[in-house]
């Protein structure tokens, strides 16, 4: 996918004398225009180096004396925490590489880069041969493990001393003692899947090695006769479980990690679940509102909930009464349309919908429209144009309490709803709502 970055961090001069580079080729060379690096902690980012990226793919970040060994981030693109990878720098050796986005970064310097993606490509290998040949039973498989365990033990000793050498230690897998069914190996396995990590090693928590090893084991030890989303939350207590006396700042951001995972594979109910049971927790633990909020939102949000409540007063035979959302009733679908009179946008987009109610069951589907205004005279004036709508007037525009419980940050916005009020769908236009409205009701 084409995708250019839009950064407008500015080219910091060098003041100190440079020591080493990281030189690297990105390709197609036209999806690339600047590589920012960062050094990375346990909890936060701190900028170190950017540059621009040439007609050619190639770039040349120099790293000064200022520059010490660790974990680096490089990011290529927005949203910085998607496309980005982690780099070992030990402040001994430059580093080259090229990168495209379907094989990642493949290392062409840089000695202790290349031995870590060289034993993950050779462990990958041979545990995937393993996985293979389980199905002849333990005898057939036996020389794999014997392979696996001489390559854990040759990279370790090849590594001692390195900061590669955590990732390989920490990676250890599994190897049985004696002969197992497939059945022990996998439980055993699970077992032992932690044995080698020690979640407070700082140089572990500043990479997505432990966010990608906790996910992988949260994923991959379910059983096939299991509930998935149960399965998927017990493995998560165990995960908890495993970081529960590390700092809280460390669980925030492993669990944030985690939770941006499940959302990114549309996994909504297990991103929710972390967010109930762990990451609001513990961010309220750490005062940050912010993120209680935003979770709060996504959680009240997600498809399959029943959407938020608000109330409004509406005129009937001459008497102001109120209504709600939870109280409207009758209708198969609903929806719940946020626009404004003042956005020229929404006042094409609006009498589309209200049409489209005509070519609909009578009754069907009801629309409550929320309009976020600063004051209310055109919106008066407009809803004349809507009398099939139920019409309702959110003072404030942005800082409007119904619109805030929708997140709504731009009009028109819609959520449609079953008859239970539970959201079934988020349309991005109303050509997408108006033909969900006109599918059958399942």
């Amino acid at each position: 996918m084409f995708r250019k970055i839009l950064f407008t961090a500015l080219l910091f001069p060098l003041f100190a004398t440079a020591q080493h580079t990281i030189k690297g080729t990105f390709s197609p060379a036209e999806d690339f225009k600047w590589a920012i690096l960062y050094k990375v902690s346990p909890t936060n980012s701190l900028y170190t180096t950017n540059t621009e990226v040439d007609k050619e793919g190639k770039f040349t970040l120099q790293l000064d004396s200022t520059v010490t060994k660790g974990m680096y981030r490089l990011v290529y693109a927005l949203p910085q925490e998607i496309f980005n990878f982690d780099i070992i720098y030990n402040g001994e050796e430059d580093i080259e590489l090229t990168f495209t986005e379907s094989e990642g970064a493949v290392y062409t310097a840089s000695n202790e880069n290349m031995l870590l993606a060289s034993y993950e490509a050779e462990m990958s290998k041979v545990q995937t041969e393993i996985n293979k040949q389980y199905a002849n039973g333990y005898k057939a498989v036996k020389k794999s493990f014997q392979v696996l365990e001489t390559l854990q033990n040759e990279f370790e000793n090849a590594s001692e001393g390195t900061i590669a050498s955590h990732f390989i230690k920490a990676n250890k897998p599994y190897i049985p003692s004696k002969p197992e069914t497939i059945e022990e190996y996998i439980a055993n396995a699970k077992t032992n899947y932690f044995k080698n990590i020690d979640f407070n090693n700082t140089t572990l928590q500043s990479s997505r090695f432990l966010g990608a090893y906790c996910f992988n084991y949260i994923q991959g030890f379910v059983g096939k006769d299991d509930n998935l989303p149960t399965a998927y939350e017990n493995n998560i207590d165990t995960v908890f479980g495993q970081i529960q006396n590390t700092e809280p700042s460390f669980q925030q951001a492993l669990l944030q990690r985690l939770w941006e995972k499940f959302v990114d594979v549309n996994r909504i109910p297990t991103a929710n679940y972390i967010a109930e049971n762990y990451l609001i927790p513990v961010s309220q633990s750490l005062n940050d509102t912010e993120m209680v909020r935003e979770l709060t939102l996504f959680k009240n949000l997600s498809i399959g909930v029943k959407a938020p409540d608000f109330s409004w007063n509406e005129e009937k035979e001459g008497k102001t009464v109120s209504e709600s959302l939870y109280t409207v009733e009758g209708a198969q679908k609903y929806v719940v349309a946020f626009w404004s009179s003042a956005c020229s946008h929404c006042l094409k987009e609006m009498p589309k919908l209200h049409t489209s109610l005509k070519g609909l069951e009578p009754g069907s589907v009801k629309v409550i429209a929320v309009g976020l205004e600063e004051e209310p005279y055109d919106w008066k004036n407009r809803i004349y144009d809507y009398p099939d709508f139920t019409n309702v007037l959110g003072l404030g525009k942005w800082e409007n309490e119904i619109g805030n419980k929708y997140a709504v940050d731009s009009t028109p916005s819609f959520f449609l709803l079953d008859e239970k009020k539970q959201i079934i769908a988020k349309p991005e236009s109303t050509e997408e709502l108006i033909k969900l409205l006109e599918a059958p009701s399942k």
